[in-house]
């Protein structure tokens, strides 16, 4: 699965605003707007997404 789709599917489940995962996952509340818009994130700001994702399941 995509990063975007993972992100996508967190704030789904969640129902957290872009901007607030943004802002807790790599301190950026354009973040996910901007991966919607084409950003290509580097791997050291994937691998803070990955590892936010994974610390922050919802049960």
């Amino acid at each position: 699965m995509e990063l975007l789709e993972q992100i996508e599917a967190y704030l789904e489940r969640t129902r957290t605003p872009p901007s607030k995962f943004g802002r807790m996952a790599v301190g950026d509340p354009r973040f996910v707007d901007d991966l919607r818009a084409g950003r290509r994130p580097r791997r050291k700001t994937e691998a803070r997404v990955q590892q936010y994702l994974q610390t922050s399941k919802v049960k």
